[in-house]
């Protein structure tokens, strides 16, 4: 059965971040940001990373470098891309500013791979038998269209480990029917919330497309944490605008 696991916080520099405990075991370093000691303020306080939602670009780019410097790389090997909602993957030595996707891939060492989140599920994927790192966006319309097969194209799917990390619960999350319909053969992932409203479970979504492309269920962590009332990490559901946390991989070199 897929783990769900409370994420303890650590300390880096100044920035308190999460480890996946079981991605570290794999010689990979990944982790999520939450949205304290940074420098923006007002809706983006404080350590928001995403440069789409209005706060002061100069504050965002100071941000980054925080968490760049956590990571133990520069700024130019801290790398981001304009996230769309859909199935692109992109290799992380190949982004560029106009790049658009919404996973990143990776087997080098130099590079520190962030994908931006504010409710929608963060995923690490790690292949143990080559050592390839993907970071995921999957949001409902991430997840309707496959961003997660797509990623794990090239993976060793029976080697792969995932984390899944904070997001909102299905508690939180009510959808019309328009966003229910792509999810009604999914075994539990809506739950009826009266006339044609359901809640509907992101993260039970996710974790069935990674046990359909192959990922072993024991191999599944998840994430208890949520973004729920956007306290500790940013929620777009709870707050607009609101600025955007990380979920951070980069490879060890022993």
């Amino acid at each position: 059965m897929p783990r769900d696991v409370t994420l303890s916080a650590q300390q880096r520099d100044t920035l308190t971040v999460y480890p996946a405990a079981n991605l570290a075991e794999l010689g990979v370093d990944v982790f999520v940001t939450d949205r304290f000691n940074g420098v923006s303020a007002g809706p983006f306080e404080s350590l928001n990373l995403g440069d789409h939602v209005g706060d002061d670009e100069d504050c965002v780019r100071e941000n980054r470098a925080l968490v760049a410097h956590a990571t133990g790389v520069d700024t130019d090997h801290f790398v981001t891309v304009r996230q769309v909602h859909g199935a692109r993957v992109l290799d992380g030595g190949s982004v560029t500013d106009a790049s658009e996707a919404d996973a990143l891939v990776t087997d080098s060492p130099a590079l520190a791979l962030a994908i931006l989140v504010a409710d929608c599920v963060p995923l690490a994927l790690v292949d143990a038998s080559s050592g390839r790192v993907a970071l995921v966006h999957a949001g409902w319309r991430g997840l309707e269209v496959g961003i997660i097969a797509r990623a794990l194209e090239g993976f060793d799917t029976r080697a792969t480990h995932a984390f899944i990390g904070p997001s909102i619960s299905k508690e939180r999350y009510q959808v019309g029917p328009d966003v229910a319909r792509y999810f009604t053969s999914v075994p539990g992932a809506l739950t009826p919330d009266g006339d044609d409203r359901s809640r509907l479970d992101l993260r039970l979504v996710a974790t069935r497309q990674l046990l359909d492309a192959g990922v072993v269920d024991d191999r599944i962590v998840r994430s208890r944490d949520v973004t729920d009332g956007g306290e500790v990490f940013f929620s777009d559901r709870a707050q607009r605008p609101c600025g955007r946390f990380a979920i951070v991989a980069k490879r060890v070199v022993a």
